[in-house]
């Protein structure tokens, strides 16, 4: 296939997508379950078209999911941030650690994977995902008491660092054949990783903010430009640096949302298109790089770890994170146990050890795939009749 070809092949599967966006939103259908079924109509073995290159599919992926972060950071307030950052921040943290280790417990019963791998396995579905959350969200214009809303998003918008931090290294051990870092190394790497992150991200998006303001551009059209360049030099500069990509992705979205003092409306119209095309994109490139017919074939395997998810390792994790908490009602937390939307971030952190040659891997992306699409149908739709139920809707 040519690149022209190509291109207007994407493009096409994307304005399907979006076209199709109307009737599923009414319909209850989340909007990333269509984009995803786009591609998978017309991917591997269909319409004797085939696309299969992990190793672009989890660059593109990568890429989509560093943009959706930025916006994540880019929309949320400062005062949201005031708001949700402690219990948020426990469940971005130790409730993805918490939901690992439960979950890789449970898979060692309920799978034949190696103690390693249902940890590996656990870490990679163990986040929710931003662009899941702010979509079922705001398709719903869902308002929640004891600011439910506002913690889940900023859970969803802080947790994919930690996850990718363990999906990777755990990665690396296996492809070693278990051979174990030494724990200074690991805990310096960490600390690297977050510190680099936080420093790149505040500090480009910092003088950029500065120079915006102090310039005072006339043309607006030019700003979004300037925070996209800004952007792309504080992640991937901290990446370069060692740093981690998504930590600087959100530290400098929430500096750019907050600190602008002009063109900040149009930049995140502009930011907000942006993420719909990473998602739509990410979706579809997700969707073209399975095979139909062996993605069913691992169909039934996914179903116990889904429930396990679901109704063991979640809310259990989030009952222990919320053990400092002793004021939030057990309403909330039984609802923030039921929503733990997963999207196309456990999807694109299952290619990381497929895209290494792990062995095993390309089952391990199947499962993940169907646990995305359980969660998406079974708890975007218990979502609003839930929140009723527990009386936390506005």
């Amino acid at each position: 296939m040519t690149f022209e070809l190509a291109l207007v092949v994407i493009a096409a599967l994307v304005a399907m997508g979006i076209l199709l966006h109307k009737p599923s939103s009414t319909l209850g259908i989340p909007s990333l379950l269509i984009f995803i079924g786009v591609g998978l109509a017309f991917g591997n073995g269909e319409f004797n078209f085939v696309y299969d290159n992990l190793a672009l599919t989890s660059l593109i992926g990568a890429m989509a999911l560093n943009a959706i972060v930025f916006v994540g950071g880019l929309n949320t307030p400062f005062h949201n941030i005031r708001i949700a950052w402690r219990e948020g921040g426990m469940l971005s943290s130790f409730g993805v650690l918490f939901t690992s280790l439960i979950l890789a417990a449970l898979l060692l019963i309920i799978t034949d994977f190696p103690p390693l791998n249902c940890l590996l396995f656990a870490a990679i579905v163990s986040s929710t995902d931003a662009a899941a959350v702010f979509s079922i969200l705001e398709s719903k214009k869902l308002r929640l008491k004891h600011n439910t809303d506002t913690v889940l998003e900023f859970e969803s918008a802080t947790n994919d660092p930690v996850a990718l931090l363990m999906v990777t290294l755990l990665t690396a051990i296996i492809v070693a054949q278990g051979a174990l870092p030494d724990g200074l190394a690991v805990t310096t790497s960490l600390l690297q990783q977050i510190g680099v992150g936080l420093g790149v991200g505040l500090g480009v998006s910092w003088i950029g903010v500065k120079a915006l303001n102090a310039i005072k551009l006339e043309e607006y059209g030019l700003i979004p430009v300037f925070i996209l360049a800004c952007f792309l030099m504080a992640t991937y500069g901290a990446e370069l640096l060692g740093g981690n990509i998504l930590v600087a992705s959100y530290v400098a979205g929430v500096m750019f949302g907050n600190q602008l003092q002009r063109g900040r409306q149009v930049s995140k119209h502009f930011f907000n298109s942006l993420s719909w095309l990473a998602q739509a994109l990410m979706f579809i490139i997700l969707g073209l790089q399975f095979f139909p017919r062996s993605l069913l074939e691992d169909a039934v395997s996914a179903i116990l770890p889904a429930l396990a998810l679901m109704l063991v390792a979640r809310p259990l994790a989030v009952f222990l994170s919320y053990l400092p908490f002793r004021r939030a009602s057990n309403r909330k937390k039984l609802f923030i146990s039921a929503i733990g939307l997963k999207g196309a971030t456990p999807i694109v952190f299952a290619l990381i050890p497929a895209a290494a040659g792990m062995e095993g891997a390309q089952q391990m992306v199947h499962m993940v795939f169907f646990i995305v699409v359980i969660s998406l149908v079974v708890q975007s739709i218990a979502l609003e009749p839930l929140a009723r139920v527990l009386k936390l809707t506005q």
